[in-house]
């Protein structure tokens, strides 16, 4: 499912989400600006290897710095390919846009990060062992998106549905998208520890993760914006 627009009317112009998605555009021409050889170290160097961690003697033989957990967070900030990057920033400003209204520029600034920090630490506690780099900015948005359903229930998503090769539109309820979308990816997860392969993939874990933390944090980040963060009182529904 492709969601094209939802219904919540945007009241703020969503200056961090836009900065968001140019920082993130911007680090991926980095990467393509890179040689091949370079970008690859590149990328096991910001992005979260969870073994780094782990296990030392291969993290100091492979050249990973001793002491550094900044891979946490830059890792947010890289991307794989193309569709990659242009599937995860479409659901951020879908989504972010709304969230940063509520929330404000300031707060939604730091629970992106929380919650793009709490999907990559399910997903190493999970995976442990993987030597795979996790990049991505999938485990934040997913925060975003758990936001979204705490506090815009009733909003809908229209959702595009391809049926075999044909566009197919359809008007679905938040909770449904939302709820749908989540038990995929916990399904996914859970499907993907009985593989004993260590091949790198999607990272399921961190998109339960960054559901999770965000579906948790958002009440704490609303608290002391009376009026402003209620979860779904009294706020106009329309085509955004």
């Amino acid at each position: 499912m492709i969601p094209i627009k939802d219904t919540v009317q945007r009241r703020t112009f969503p200056f961090v989400t836009v900065a968001i998605i140019v920082v993130n555009t911007l680090a991926f021409f980095l990467e393509l600006s890179l040689h091949e050889s370079i970008r690859e170290d590149f990328i096991y160097l910001f992005g979260l290897v969870p073994a780094r961690y782990v296990h030392p003697v291969w993290a100091q033989f492979h050249g990973f710095p001793l002491v550094s957990y900044w891979s946490f967070l830059t890792s947010l900030f890289l991307h794989g390919s193309w569709l990659h990057l242009v599937g995860n920033l479409w659901f951020l400003y879908l989504f972010g846009d709304n969230v940063e209204d509520r929330l404000g520029p300031v707060r939604f600034f730091f629970f992106y990060l929380l919650a793009g920090i709490g999907a990559n630490l399910v997903h190493f506690l999970v995976n442990h062992d993987s030597t795979y780099p996790v990049i991505g900015a999938s485990g934040a948005i997913a925060g975003v998106m758990a936001a979204y359903l705490r506090l815009f229930p009733r909003a809908r998503i229209v959702t595009l549905i391809p049926i075999l090769f044909l566009p197919y539109f359809i008007e679905v309820p938040a909770v449904l998208f939302m709820g749908f979308w989540f038990f995929f990816q916990l399904y996914s997860g859970a499907a993907s520890l009985m593989v004993t392969s260590s091949a790198g993939g999607i990272a399921w874990w961190a998109h339960v993760g960054g559901f999770a933390a965000g579906f948790l944090l958002i009440r704490t980040m609303c608290s002391g914006r009376p009026g402003e963060c209620r979860l779904d009182k009294g706020y106009h529904y329309t085509y955004d």
